[in-house]
């Protein structure tokens, strides 16, 4: 059988289409609200967490940039009251999911020797009677942060702030490695950002904690579907990397899925990176007309290679790269202008002048669009959701003497 044949176009706005991005964000006279908010997450199935809030937490962007200027409380809704909508595990990196999702997380869990990094994986060997104690100390008094069960411990395992990097206290070691096995999760968030951690059983929704734990196959197929529904068309490595699944394992569940009719296998014209899937449920518009700023780890341009075979972009975060060497810049949001991404701003919340500063604006190479009007509107909103009153651009990349003029 002839696979079926995509041109670029069509595959750009069949991944669009899938991520709710095809078509423009509805003026509002009221907030969205939480059945739009669920609606993004369902479609999405994953938030990626980061602690970065040069301009706005990772996982609050990909939701304002589907529905526009919703109320952030939302969130801390949906992950911090019962019935919970979202949990917090390790899926694509830190991340909120669905709690049904979680429990397809739970092979991941015991395998934290191999699935974790060392810090995590050492802790049972390092750190066996401390253990003991933050689990009854979660029992007995959570939700707590790592902050307060330190306390217990600063005697004999004083906090140090001398070093580079992640500079964990021996509480919060191991909280980490209670939260990644699954005994513990997130009750929610405190302002300062920093976990509430619970027992799990006294987190998930009961009708979720009595459902039987699905086999780990049948709970990779599963994952690799999700994925495979929110990109719409994609590889095994964009499949996998959803929720940062092995190749191996993710390839059996690929040929499953196709073997189901669930992914079908597609050409698109200049995808060369190997085999391509297109989901089956995904649909082709028309058109695409969308308009929105992607955070860097919103879940469209989560995979980078599929990012730069769909849209020509060679986009990399670029935070922990020394500043002479950095391409676009810091913080750094490719704009999506109907099925093109044809320009980056680098951006930063300057939350005491009340100002979204514009570091710097470039145009995508190879890209030909007028972008400069679009983009200014866009910056106003989400300088009106952030609460910043000016949009201020600096003088830095090929766009920016053409932005400033269409944000003033």
């Amino acid at each position: 059988m002839t696979a079926e044949r995509l041109s670029l176009s069509q595959a750009r706005r069949i991944a669009l289409r899938a991520q709710g991005l095809d078509t423009a964000r509805p003026a509002r006279g009221a907030p969205p609200t939480m059945r739009q908010f669920q609606q993004v997450v369902d479609r999405l199935g994953v938030l990626q967490i980061d602690s970065v809030n040069v301009l706005a937490r990772a996982h609050l962007m990909p939701t304002y940039s589907r529905i526009g200027a919703y109320d952030q409380a939302l969130l801390d809704t949906a992950s911090g009251r019962t019935p919970r909508r979202l949990v917090e595990t390790w899926g694509h990196m830190a991340s909120f999911v669905p709690p049904e999702t979680y429990r397809l997380l739970g092979w991941r869990q015991r395998a934290y020797q191999s699935e974790a990094w060392g810090t995590i994986a050492d802790v049972p060997l390092r750190h066996t009677p401390i253990v003991h104690e933050i689990r009854a100390i979660i029992a007995a008094r959570g939700p707590i942060t790592a902050r307060e069960v330190q306390e217990s411990f600063e005697a004999e395992h004083p906090t140090t702030r001398g070093e580079w990097g992640w500079n964990w206290t021996v509480a919060k070691r191991v909280l980490e490695f209670l939260f990644f096995t699954g005994e513990v999760t997130s009750a929610g968030r405190n302002g300062a950002f920093e976990r509430r951690y619970d027992l799990t059983s006294r987190v998930l929704p009961a009708a979720v904690l009595a459902a039987p734990e699905p086999a780990e196959a049948d709970s990779v197929r599963a994952l690799v579907e999700i994925g495979a529904r929110a990109h719409g068309v994609g590889t095994l490595r964009s499949f996998a990397d959803y929720f940062r699944i092995k190749q191996t394992p993710a390839a059996r569940a690929v040929a499953e899925l196709v073997e189901e009719g669930v992914l079908v296998e597609v050409t698109v014209d200049g995808w060369d990176e190997g085999a391509v899937w297109r989901h089956r449920d995904a649909t082709l518009p028309r058109r695409a007309t969308g308009r929105a700023l992607l955070n860097p780890f919103d879940p469209l341009v989560f995979e980078r290679r599929r990012v730069e075979a769909l849209f020509g972009l060679r986009y990399r975060i670029e935070i922990y790269v020394p500043e002479p060497k950095r391409v676009w810049g810091y913080y750094v949001l490719p704009f999506l202008l109907g099925e093109q991404l044809p320009a980056l701003v680098d951006l930063k919340a300057d939350r005491q002048a009340g100002v979204l500063r514009v570091q710097a604006a470039h145009r995508t190479p190879g890209v030909d669009a007028d972008v400069a009007g679009p983009l200014a509107e866009e910056l106003h909103e989400l300088a009106g959701w952030l609460g910043l009153g000016e949009v201020v651009v600096a003088c830095r990349g090929d766009l920016s003497a053409d932005l400033a003029a269409a944000v003033g």
